[in-house]
């Protein structure tokens, strides 16, 4: 009979996390996370709600597996090349008011919130709502990543100087909060006193980095990644397993095991198809189960018999707020008042590492079951409350979007004419070119300013910040030195980089890297191949009157709208639309959805009307 209860409270908690995003799609419950409805729906099914869910061996052990892969994808959500680029400042010489770096506004705004969250902290002692000061300014301090970047893309703030800052921030916090939660639990744990042992486990995370960086692109492992092998898969869920088995072996919570394990596959830059996957899996399936638990096992009405716990929430919400906004008030040099103040707030959520602090508090009796109940209630609010005053504030102050930067290395017959087709209102070149090679005077003299380097010495480069931009084009007539600088600028963090290799090995070696790659030949070959079978496509390619143009879907006031509802009736057809990394070919029920890039054909005066409406609102 306890088996049957057991699979019957399965059941119900996974039909639970199945119908939950659907609800909130026919509601239209666009401000509120999913995970944070998860756990309201578990609040409904659980000890606070209708008390249909057992205790099972099922649930826990899924749920574990839940909570650990949680923290994988967080540390996997970490992209360690942001802490490596400079900033625009160097280029962008014509501003007023020059913002240092954004890494170290974040880490100063980071310090100030660990300042102030400690400060915090020690109020709540002295006020008797909890003993354990280290405990709270742990919850105080952290903020939930997982919130703030899917938030921040739907602002269309990502790719933003402000955006940026925050995520930044954003990361420092989980990393930070991450390593002191290990050490709380060495210093206040069972075996309190081995926080030495925690050297042996990051000490394993540096050794398993440089294997993975030695063997990840081997040819036999991409053989093996495919069809029932699938061996990155398994690379990245033993890794997961023997961290955490070490973690624990150490005397160290599960979840830093997972977490330095995402850490780690994030730092190796994996395949995004692999990445895809994880997602799949842990927001599909496991993660989903975790967060329902969550809810689960909150009693809300037994907070009510505790006046201390139950006038804590208010306290512990605003010391939140507090704990954010005044440290942002850094950025007011920088940055306008709703700017700043929407910043704080986003800044407010916490989610994940403060249900993390509460139930290790719990377990290792720091703080009793109410007490948890009441700074998981907390994290909540703060996910329900923070992220739509962000989007209020946010959406109406977008900065405008800045022109991004080209760098060509090499002029040549394969980048002149690129570089005059390009529009000067959307991208700031510069081009560089070798006294060595020859070029046409007349050319460099009417036509292109470019900037002759004795070398392409990556070293001579560097200190004239060719590689603080946006897109890096390399097309020197070397193509192993042109692999060579792609491959530095790759790591030095460049978001885009265009290299011209002519050598199929070396393309796809540099593929690997990230790096996109185009050959002269294969180019020619093509577009003959294509006159001859599909003269038309060639058209829709070259023609002005049939082009293809690339259009920002900015306009929040047709977020979500459907494109036979759209009431745009000029002479243009919608032929692709890329949401983040999928590519989507659109009909009459496809939801247009803020930061979507239109791919249309069109009258070129249609056309620039679309655009108009969608990118600029008018």
């Amino acid at each position: 009979m306890e088996h049957g209860e057991s699979v019957t409270s399965l059941v119900i908690v996974i039909l639970a996390a199945f119908f939950t995003p659907i609800l909130m799609h026919r509601l239209r419950l666009k401000a509120i996370p999913v995970v944070v409805a998860e756990i309201i729906v578990g609040l409904i099914i659980g000890h606070s709600g209708f008390n249909i869910v057992d205790d099972s061996t099922w649930l826990e052990t899924l749920s574990t597996l839940g909570f650990i892969f949680l923290m994988f994808l967080s540390g996997l959500e970490i992209d360690f090349t942001i802490f490596a680029k400079k900033g625009r400042n160097k280029r962008n010489s014509n501003q007023t008011n020059k913002q240092p770096s954004a890494v170290w506004i974040a880490i100063i705004v980071f310090l100030a919130i660990l300042a102030l969250s400690l400060l915090l902290s020690y109020l709540f002692v002295l006020g008797g709502f909890i003993d354990n000061m280290f405990l709270m300014t742990l919850i105080i301090s952290t903020i939930s990543l997982g919130v703030v970047v899917p938030t921040l893309k739907e602002a269309q703030a990502m790719k933003t100087t402000v955006g940026q800052t925050i995520l930044l921030i954003a990361v420092i916090a989980d990393l930070v909060t991450m390593i002191l939660l290990a050490v709380f639990v060495s210093f206040y744990g069972e075996e309190a006193g081995n926080m030495w042992l925690l050297l042996i486990l990051f000490g394993a995370g540096v050794l398993l980095y440089f294997v993975g960086k030695r063997f990840r692109n081997q040819t036999f492992l991409e053989t093996m990644s495919k069809g029932t092998i699938q061996i990155g898969t398994r690379a990245v869920f033993t890794l997961i397993i023997f961290l955490v088995a070490l973690s624990e072996t150490v005397g160290a919570e599960n979840i830093l095991g997972a977490f330095l394990a995402g850490a780690l596959v994030s730092l190796l830059s994996p395949n995004q198809e692999l990445v895809q996957k994880l997602d799949s899996f842990g927001y599909g399936f496991l993660i989903p189960i975790f967060f329902v638990m969550v809810g689960v096992d909150i009693d809300i009405w037994s907070l009510f018999s505790n006046p201390k716990v139950l006038a804590l929430i208010p306290l512990l919400f605003i010391a939140l707020l507090v704990s954010k906004l005044v440290p942002v008030l850094i950025m007011r040099k920088w940055y306008d008042w709703r700017t700043v103040v929407s910043s704080g707030m986003i800044l407010t959520t916490t989610l994940s590492l403060v249900i993390a602090a509460a139930t290790i508090g719990e377990r290792m009796g720091i703080i009793d079951n109410q007490m948890e109940g009441a700074l998981i209630l907390v994290a909540v609010l703060t996910c329900l409350v923070t992220p739509p005053v962000f989007k209020k504030l946010y959406v109406n102050n977008v900065e405008p979007e800045h022109k991004q930067v080209v760098s060509f290395i090499g002029t040549n017959q394969a980048t002149l004419p690129v570089v005059r087709e390009l529009d000067n209102n959307m991208f700031e070149i510069y081009m560089y070119h070798t006294k060595m090679e020859k070029l046409d005077e007349k050319i460099t003299r009417s036509i292109f300013d470019i900037t002759q380097l004795d070398s392409y010495d990556i070293g001579l480069m560097e200190k004239m910040n060719v590689f603080d931009v946006d897109i890096l084009v390399v097309s020197t007539g070397n193509e192993e030195k042109n692999a060579e600088i792609a491959s530095y600028a790759k790591e030095k963090g460049v978001e885009r980089v265009i290299a011209r290799v002519e050598k199929p090995g070396l393309d796809k070696e540099l593929k690997e890297l990230g790096i996109d790659v185009f050959s002269v030949l294969l180019s020619s070959k093509a577009l003959l191949k294509a006159l001859i079978v599909a003269p038309s496509v060639v058209d829709i390619l070259t023609e002005q009157e049939s082009a293809l143009y690339e259009i920002n879907m900015n306009n929040p006031m047709y977020h979500e709208s459907l494109i036979r509802e759209f009431p745009f009736t000029g002479d243009v057809i919608m032929v692709r639309i890329f949401r983040g990394k999928d590519s989507i070919v659109p009909h009459g029920d496809t939801e247009l959805r803020l930061g979507d890039h239109l791919i249309v054909t069109g009258s070129s005066e249609y056309v620039e009307e679309l655009q108009s409406l969608l990118e600029y609102g008018f």
